[in-house]
């Protein structure tokens, strides 16, 4: 349920009054429209408390509310990307990676470590799809493969959130070859028996999709989220055939067998002490 204050906020941002009103009070849902009070929003841990729209989250946003409290360890954050090819587009590679580390504060666009779904020990790579759309680069890559090394060294189950816009183009075969690289180490994951559940949100596409996303033990998704490979107007292009409606939303691939759960956020720690509990007893 709304709170008093969410009803006002038509009122009150129609008027000069919100020219005074801190930019990040009042936060307009993409998908019904309505406009939220963003600390109404933090607490329904940022899905709409109208149409149950679940917002993207960061990478912090999304170990503070998985993680128990100060738990979690981050690992390999001094591994930083470089520019292998030289690359240039509207830009230099290297600039736009000095630019995007001063604007987010991030050195990739995975955040990797370890820590403790209630009390259980996890190791986890988190996508954060402020970092150049989540693409997956060689430095993504390698901490995608070291987390899942260091889950096998320790026998504990894995989990990765993906949010992604897929593989990064400005690194080229550089950054195809993570596909491989860390499909590679999660079958030497699973010929262990250690469990690995793959979380995907919105977006998760292109290179992301169609390697370690999809290997889960268990698939996941949150309501909602976009899930594919090619987008949906080359696909349509491609097969010249108009797509169903809700092609390539997580309901969607559900439904077709793609996915085994959508899960929304205030269930993940619940269910993901239970699926571990089930997969890996102690």
């Amino acid at each position: 349920m709304t709170s008093w204050l969410t009803k006002l906020a038509p009122k009150l941002l129609s008027t000069d009054a919100k020219k005074n009103i801190p930019a990040g009070v009042w936060i307009k849902c993409p998908e019904c429209g309505e406009t939220l009070y963003s600390k109404d929003l933090d607490k329904n841990l940022k899905v709409c408390l109208l149409c149950n729209y679940h917002f993207r989250l960061t990478a912090e946003e999304r170990i503070e509310q998985l993680f128990d409290e100060n738990s979690f360890v981050e690992m390999d954050r001094g591994l930083l990307p470089i520019d292998p090819l030289k690359f240039v587009d509207s830009k230099k590679y290297k600039d736009r990676i000095k630019q995007t580390m001063a604007k987010t504060k991030l050195n990739e666009s995975i955040t990797s470590g370890v820590g403790k779904i209630k009390e259980r020990e996890v190791a986890a790579a988190i996508f954060n799809f402020r970092y150049m759309g989540g693409s997956m680069g060689s430095v993504a890559g390698e901490k995608i493969t070291r987390v899942i090394e260091l889950a096998l060294k320790r026998r504990i189950p894995l989990i990765i959130v993906s949010a992604s816009g897929g593989a990064r183009m400005q690194e080229g075969a550089f950054s195809l070859m993570q596909m491989a690289k860390t499909s590679a180490a999660l079958s030497r994951l699973a010929q262990e028996g250690i469990p690995y559940i793959s979380l995907m949100t919105d977006p998760t596409t292109g290179g992301v999709s169609a390697s370690f996303a999809m290997l889960g033990d268990i698939n996941m998704a949150e309501p909602g989220a976009l899930i594919g490979f090619a987008g949906a107007r080359v696909i349509q292009q491609t097969i010249k055939q108009n797509l169903p409606q809700g092609f390539q939303r997580s309901e969607f691939l559900k439904e077709h067998g793609q996915l085994d759960l959508i899960l929304e956020r205030k269930d993940l720690r619940d269910k993901l002490t239970e699926l571990f509990g089930m997969l890996l007893p102690t």
